[in-house]
C-alpha cells in the first residue's frame, strides 16, 4: 500500500522535516510523556535507531519506506507500507498504523507549508463508540481547499478543509493560531467492535491551550467515556 502526499516546498525542506529531530516533533503524533521517554523516545526509535538513509529515501526498521522526490510545485512524499507478514507481531495493528501515517504525513505537510520552524502544542483525544465526531461536530465533508465557518465546541472558527481520506478529515482552524484539527472515525467492525474515534488538535502561538483542552475534554468525554487503547 502507498500513501502519497505532495508538499509545496523544496525537496530539501521536506527531507529536513523527516531527518531533523526537532522538526519531526512539529508533525509526528502528538505531545505526551511516559516512562519510556514519551514522544522524544518514539521519534528516536522510529526514525533513527533502526532507520536507513539512501539519498532521499528513508527505510524504517519495520520495512516502511519514504521516498521524497521533486515534482512540479514542490516535493512528493511516497510512503510504501511494508507488506503484512513482514512483522507478524504488528499485523493486527496494520490498519491502525496506516491510518496513523495518513494523519502524520498531512501534519508534516501542514507544518512545512504553514508553520516552517514553528513549535506547536497538541491536544489528543480518543475513545470508543459508534458516533463519528466528524458528523457530531457538523464538519463539512467537502474537498480539500473548501473554506468553512462553524461553531466548533463553543468557539466560532473558520478555515479550510486541509485533506480528506476514507476515515479522516483535517481542517485548518484560524482561532488556533492557524492551527490544524484532525478527526478520525472507524465504525464498529470486525477489528474495532466498539468503533474508534480520535482527535488531534495542533495549536500555535499564544492560544490558551488549557482553555481549549477544558472545552474539548468536556465535549469529548460526554460522547466517548471509554478511552481507546490504540493497540488493543
Amino acid at each position: 500500500m502507498k500513501i502519497v502526499v505532495t508538499v509545496a516546498a523544496p525537496v530539501e525542506a521536506v527531507w529536513d522535516a523527516l531527518r531533523n529531530k526537532e522538526k519531526i516533533r512539529h508533525w509526528h503524533g502528538w505531545e505526551y510523556d511516559g516512562p519510556d521517554g514519551g514522544l522524544e523516545q518514539e521519534i528516536d526509535l522510529i526514525y533513527f535507531t533502526q532507520a536507513v538513509e539512501d539519498g532521499t529515501t528513508l527505510t524504517l526498521g519495520n520495512g516502511d519506506q519514504f521516498v521524497v522526490e521533486p515534482v512540479e510545485g514542490g516535493a512528493r512524499i511516497t510512503l510504501t507500507r511494508a507488506p503484512m507478514g513482514a512483522n507478524p507481531e504488528w499485523d493486527a495493528y496494520y490498519d491502525d498504523v496506516t491510518e496513523g501515517w495518513i494523519t502524520f504525513l498531512h501534519q508534516l505537510r501542514f507544518a512545512v507549508e504553514r508553520h516552517p520552524g514553528d513549535p506547536r502544542h497538541t491536544l489528543f483525544f480518543s475513545g470508543t463508540g459508534a458516533l463519528s465526531p466528524i458528523s457530531e461536530l457538523g464538519i463539512p465533508l467537502e474537498p480539500a481547499g473548501t473554506p468553512y465557518e462553524l461553531d466548533l465546541v463553543g468557539q466560532s472558527v473558520q478555515g479550510e478543509v486541509w485533506y480528506t481520506s476514507e476515515h479522516q478529515i483535517g481542517l485548518t482552524v484560524d482561532a488556533w493560531g492557524n492551527g490544524l484539527l484532525v478527526l478520525s472515525h472507524l465504525p464498529p467492525g470486525e477489528q474495532k467492535p466498539e468503533g474508534a474515534s480520535m482527535a488531534i488538535l495542533s495549536l500555535y502561538g499564544d492560544v490558551d491551550r488549557d482553555e481549549v483542552d477544558a472545552r474539548w475534554r468536556t465535549w469529548w468525554d460526554q460522547r466517548y467515556p471509554e478511552k481507546l487503547n490504540l493497540f488493543d
